[in-house]
């Protein structure tokens, strides 16, 4: 009896496409839907992981010519019909009001410091938005994957044993497959959830330093700014 249960064993396949394949309509819903949301999610951590790579690149740049003593309506003048990165659009934001506060006789209009301030936060939020783009599609799929997933479970088992009340028999070539069959749907929600919770939590901290940053650049060009106006 066992040499028979172990040739029948051997002769099912095991594999991921094997015990899709023999899987309930309902589970191979649920499984589709996990591969999909999967590389949905990995589709969105390489896209964020280049978009960030170049938004520091990008903020390394602007400093080095912000700081390289060339006047600042000269540097203005160079990037504001087509600013590259959010440190310029930042900086274009702040110059352009600067100038706009600006009456004909050369004279400042008043409270011309908060409206700057203002113009580059909208800017920097603007920018903060589309940083952060995407990441809750991270943080539904790391939360909800593994939900999913123990639903196809509980599908599957409960197939399983229906296979094995309608054959009236527990040996393991009957009850092996509808088990591995719902584990895979565990299987396949825990490999969705992992990377997207792992790379929501870092791309949530790449997001909120390169914003710091914005933000501080933000405050130093203010200062400097209300020096001139102090002087």
């Amino acid at each position: 009896m066992e040499a028979e249960t172990l040739a029948l064993a051997r002769e099912i396949d095991f594999s991921m496409w094997g015990l899709f394949m023999r899987a309930t309509l309902t589970v191979k819903l649920v499984m589709i839907i996990l591969v999909v949301a999967s590389v949905w999610a990995w589709g969105i951590i390489i896209q964020k992981l280049l978009v960030y790579r170049s938004a520091r690149s990008q903020a390394d740049s602007f400093d080095q010519a912000f700081w390289s003593g060339e006047p600042l309506d000269g540097l203005y003048d160079d990037i504001a019909q087509a600013p590259n990165g959010a440190p310029e659009r930042i900086f274009a934001s702040g110059m352009s009001e600067w100038r706009r506060s600006h009456k004909d006789d050369g004279g400042l209009i008043a409270n011309a410091t908060s409206r700057i301030d203002r113009s580059m936060d909208v800017a920097i939020a603007k920018e903060s938005e589309e940083l952060t783009r995407g990441l809750t599609v991270l943080a539904t799929v790391g939360s909800s994957a593994p939900f999913i997933g123990l639903f196809g479970t509980v599908i599957g088992i409960m197939n399983a044993f229906i296979e094995i009340a309608e054959q009236q028999n527990t040996n393991l070539a009957v009850v092996a497959p509808g088990i591995a069959e719902a584990l895979l749907a565990t299987g396949l929600g825990l490999l969705a959830a992992i990377p997207a919770v792992i790379f929501y939590n870092k791309l949530t901290a790449d997001s909120d330093r390169i914003v710091a940053g914005y933000e501080a650049f933000a405050d130093e060009f203010a200062t400097i700014l209300s020096r001139q106006l102090d002087s």
